[in-house]
């Protein structure tokens, strides 16, 4: 267990060592949820903020199928293109019982 001091600073800013930084992979923006303990001591747990979760899972899903997110984006395009037609230009489908 290693020791650090730190200062409050404006706004109760606070600034972490560089080590501790480096060693937890902790960035400029990272969110973090603080837990009072109740007794004067405070506990910070790393809290993924939903869209990096899902852009990870994306990242992820993309990889996977060996896509690019070129694709992605223009298969999205495709889509969208196909959503107008289908409700605004050519109207609802006659077929079946509609």
């Amino acid at each position: 267990m290693t020791i650090n001091q730190i200062q409050v600073r404006k706004k109760g800013s606070l600034t972490l060592p560089v080590d501790l930084r480096t060693k937890y992979g902790v960035d400029e923006g990272d969110i973090y949820t603080l837990i009072d303990m109740g007794d004067g001591s405070f506990v910070l747990t790393p809290r993924t903020s939903q869209v990096n979760r899902l852009g990870n899972k994306v990242t992820k899903i993309l990889n996977e199928e060996g896509a690019t997110l070129d694709d992605l984006l223009t298969s999205l395009d495709e889509e969208r293109e196909q959503y107008y037609q289908e409700r605004f230009i050519q109207g609802p489908s006659r077929h079946g019982n509609e």
